[in-house]
């Protein structure tokens, strides 16, 4: 059975998606990029704030699920820039316990919704 995970503390989606979806007990949340949920302006001074806000809107939509960081298995990173890296992956790592950290990959793209720098997504179990 799929059920639609949505709630408004993390940014609507800005296409033919959803927040995350739910089969039995994995959720496979979409991709977030650093929208700021009640204004949908984006929070971007820096690679370390814009990576902060991802991480927020995916712990929002890890909760609406009754989920969090802990039970999340993979992860994959898309940078506009593989030179940010070592400050995504700094912030990023705040996020989960290093010893049962999820898989994942990061992956340079030739550019992202709204031109950001950074969008997560997250698969996780429950």
């Amino acid at each position: 059975m799929k059920t639609i995970i949505q709630t408004p503390k993390a940014p609507a989606p800005i296409g033919p998606y959803n927040q995350a979806i739910l089969v039995d007990n994995t959720l496979f949340a979409s991709g977030q990029i650093a929208l700021d949920p009640k204004t949908m302006e984006l929070v971007n001074r820096d690679i370390e704030t814009e990576t902060t806000q991802v991480m927020k809107n995916l712990s929002e939509v890890l909760k609406a699920a009754e989920m969090d960081f802990a039970d999340v298995v993979k992860t994959t990173i898309f940078l506009y820039d593989m030179g940010d890296f070592a400050t995504v992956n700094e912030v990023y790592g705040s996020y989960f316990d290093h010893k049962v950290a999820p898989a994942r990959e990061t992956v340079q793209v030739a550019a992202l919704p709204k031109n950001v720098r950074v969008e997560i997504s997250v698969i996780a179990i429950r």
